[in-house]
Protein backbone atom coordinates (compact mmCIF):
# COMPACT_ATOMS: atom_id res chain seq x y z
CA UNK A 1 0.00 0.00 0.00
CA UNK A 2 1.57 3.52 -1.11
CA UNK A 3 1.53 6.39 1.31
CA UNK A 4 0.06 9.43 -0.42
CA UNK A 5 2.95 11.72 -1.50
CA UNK A 6 4.42 14.60 0.32
CA UNK A 7 2.75 18.19 -0.08
CA UNK A 8 4.53 19.60 -2.76
CA UNK A 9 4.37 23.75 -3.54
CA UNK A 10 2.91 23.95 -6.85
CA UNK A 11 2.14 27.74 -7.99
CA UNK A 12 -0.94 28.45 -9.89
CA UNK A 13 0.79 27.36 -13.21
CA UNK A 14 1.12 23.75 -12.41
CA UNK A 15 -2.31 23.37 -10.51
CA UNK A 16 -3.66 24.37 -13.71
CA UNK A 17 -2.08 21.38 -15.43
CA UNK A 18 -3.10 19.42 -12.66
CA UNK A 19 -6.78 19.82 -13.05
CA UNK A 20 -6.95 19.85 -17.09
CA UNK A 21 -5.14 16.57 -16.92
CA UNK A 22 -8.07 15.66 -14.55
CA UNK A 23 -10.63 17.68 -16.44
CA UNK A 24 -13.26 15.79 -17.98
CA UNK A 25 -13.86 16.01 -20.43
CA UNK A 26 -10.69 15.79 -21.84
CA UNK A 27 -8.89 18.84 -22.15
CA UNK A 28 -6.96 19.56 -25.51
CA UNK A 29 -5.39 22.29 -25.16
CA UNK A 30 -2.42 21.13 -22.82
CA UNK A 31 0.79 22.39 -23.47
CA UNK A 32 3.99 19.55 -23.20
CA UNK A 33 6.14 22.60 -21.68
CA UNK A 34 3.35 23.25 -18.74
CA UNK A 35 3.96 19.03 -18.40
CA UNK A 36 7.34 18.69 -18.24
CA UNK A 37 7.32 21.93 -15.40
CA UNK A 38 4.71 19.99 -13.86
CA UNK A 39 6.66 16.95 -13.66
CA UNK A 40 9.65 18.41 -12.64
CA UNK A 41 7.87 19.73 -9.38
CA UNK A 42 6.41 16.31 -8.93
CA UNK A 43 8.85 13.93 -9.58
CA UNK A 44 11.66 14.45 -12.25
CA UNK A 45 12.02 14.02 -15.80
CA UNK A 46 15.50 12.89 -18.33
CA UNK A 47 15.28 13.89 -21.82
CA UNK A 48 17.34 10.80 -23.70
CA UNK A 49 19.27 10.88 -27.22
CA UNK A 50 16.28 9.17 -29.12
CA UNK A 51 13.56 11.74 -27.86
CA UNK A 52 11.80 9.49 -25.04
CA UNK A 53 11.54 11.42 -21.82
CA UNK A 54 12.51 9.14 -18.51
CA UNK A 55 9.91 10.41 -16.03
CA UNK A 56 9.97 9.38 -12.12
CA UNK A 57 7.28 9.95 -9.81
CA UNK A 58 7.47 8.11 -6.72
CA UNK A 59 8.46 4.75 -7.13
CA UNK A 60 7.17 4.82 -10.73
CA UNK A 61 9.23 5.28 -14.09
CA UNK A 62 7.31 6.07 -17.40
CA UNK A 63 8.41 6.86 -20.48
CA UNK A 64 7.11 9.31 -22.89
CA UNK A 65 7.18 10.62 -26.59
CA UNK A 66 7.36 14.48 -27.19
CA UNK A 67 4.58 15.40 -29.16
CA UNK A 68 4.35 16.04 -32.31
CA UNK A 69 2.61 19.62 -31.93
CA UNK A 70 3.01 22.04 -28.51
CA UNK A 71 -0.06 20.20 -26.99
CA UNK A 72 -0.36 16.66 -25.73
CA UNK A 73 -2.83 14.37 -27.82
CA UNK A 74 -5.85 12.70 -25.73
CA UNK A 75 -3.61 9.41 -25.51
CA UNK A 76 -1.04 11.46 -23.31
CA UNK A 77 -3.57 12.75 -21.24
CA UNK A 78 -5.22 9.37 -20.64
CA UNK A 79 -1.36 8.22 -19.54
CA UNK A 80 -0.68 11.28 -17.24
CA UNK A 81 -3.48 10.05 -14.88
CA UNK A 82 -2.64 6.79 -14.57
CA UNK A 83 0.76 7.70 -13.66
CA UNK A 84 -0.37 10.71 -11.97
CA UNK A 85 -2.82 8.57 -10.08
CA UNK A 86 -0.54 5.74 -9.69
CA UNK A 87 1.78 7.93 -7.96
CA UNK A 88 -0.76 9.15 -5.43
CA UNK A 89 -1.57 12.14 -7.28
CA UNK A 90 -5.00 12.48 -8.07
CA UNK A 91 -8.02 14.99 -9.34
CA UNK A 92 -8.24 15.99 -5.29
CA UNK A 93 -5.68 18.33 -6.22
CA UNK A 94 -6.01 20.64 -3.01
CA UNK A 95 -4.56 17.73 -0.21
CA UNK A 96 -1.32 18.07 -2.85
CA UNK A 97 -0.91 21.38 -2.36
CA UNK A 98 1.21 22.56 0.84
CA UNK A 99 -0.65 26.20 1.50
CA UNK A 100 2.73 27.36 3.01
CA UNK A 101 1.03 28.19 6.03
CA UNK A 102 3.18 26.17 8.67
CA UNK A 103 6.92 26.71 8.11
Amino acid sequence: MSSAPEPVSLNNHHRDTLVKIFQHPTSHNIEWNDVVSLLTVTGSIDEHRDGKFEVHLETEVRYLDRPKHKDIDVQMVVDLRHMLTDAGYGPEVDRLIDKGAED
